[in-house]
């Protein structure tokens, strides 16, 4: 259903919904804002430009545990379970839909910018238009992977790149999902450029444990990076995390408009509020 077909007013009970149920001091850091980020995130990071096939957010096939399987989702449950009560009140709104919009509304909630959302996705009904497994970033990896994936295979450039990977400035790893386990910033329900002061200013040292590779803060351990995190310490990247680290308006002009670009990836209909 796109938004031509919709009164307006039904999407902003939507917005209201979803962030009155946002707060929650049961999950996580009282908020489950950051993990529904990251499934609009997840839903949309699926497309290839290369080959326009199946993939990107106009689907919702993470509905299907084809996709859901993918370990890169493991947690996400929580987001999509988080949001079926609102999916059950406001039938007339696909799922596509109403994950990219709540992902909006998550970042505004945090304190982070409006991001002009466009509806028009539509919910697919087979299991086969899945994408395959393993087209999401692979947080393990380094430089060239980062580049491969959000540029090659996305079509991002490479500050629109540094700007996406700023979402991390919210939300937390678990070690019983993704195998890392911590927050990046100091308030991860808090949509700020902490994120890039952070991966510059704090000393960063490899984490002594049992799980995969990841970095630490030197004094106690309390905060987190990803090595690909740490790869946007390296060239073409590091420019921006310079930019981004002195001027938060800057991150977050460029960022509404990466993130309103990952949301659209692969739509085919669609219409202005």
């Amino acid at each position: 259903m796109s938004t031509t077909q919709v009164n307006p007013d039904k999407y902003t009970q939507v917005r209201e919904d979803i962030a009155k149920a946002f707060p929650n001091e049961e999950y996580d850091d009282g908020s489950f804002a950051p993990v529904v980020l990251r499934l609009a995130w997840h839903a949309s990071g699926t497309y290839d430009g290369k080959h326009k096939t199946v993939g990107g957010s106009d689907g919702s096939t993470m509905r299907y545990n084809a996709e859901s399987s993918d370990p890169a989702n493991a947690g996400l449950d929580h987001a999509r379970n988080f949001l079926d009560p609102i999916k059950k009140k406001h039938t007339w709104i696909s799922h596509a839909d109403l994950w990219t919009l709540a992902g909006c509304v998550a970042v505004e909630q945090m304190g982070g910018p409006h991001i002009e959302w466009t509806g028009g996705r539509r919910d697919k009904t087979n299991e086969a238009e899945c994408p395959p497994q393993g087209r999401l970033p692979d947080a393990a990896l380094g430089k060239d992977h980062v580049l491969d994936v959000f540029v090659s295979r996305m079509g991002f450039t490479v500050q629109e790149t540094v700007a996406l990977i700023g979402a991390h400035t919210v939300g937390r790893c678990h070690a019983d999902r993704s195998g890392f386990d911590g927050p990046w910033t100091y308030n991860p329900t808090r949509f700020s450029n902490q994120f890039y002061k952070l991966l510059l200013n704090v000393t960063w040292v490899e984490k002594k444990w049992d799980g995969p590779k990841q970095f630490v803060d030197e004094d106690e351990g309390e905060i987190m990076m990803l090595p690909t995190d740490m790869a946007l310490l390296e060239e073409p990247f590091r420019q921006y995390v310079e930019i981004y680290a002195k001027d938060q308006q800057k991150f977050f002009d460029d960022f509404a408009s990466a993130f309103l670009t990952l949301i659209e990836l692969g739509m085919t209909k669609r219409g202005k509020l």
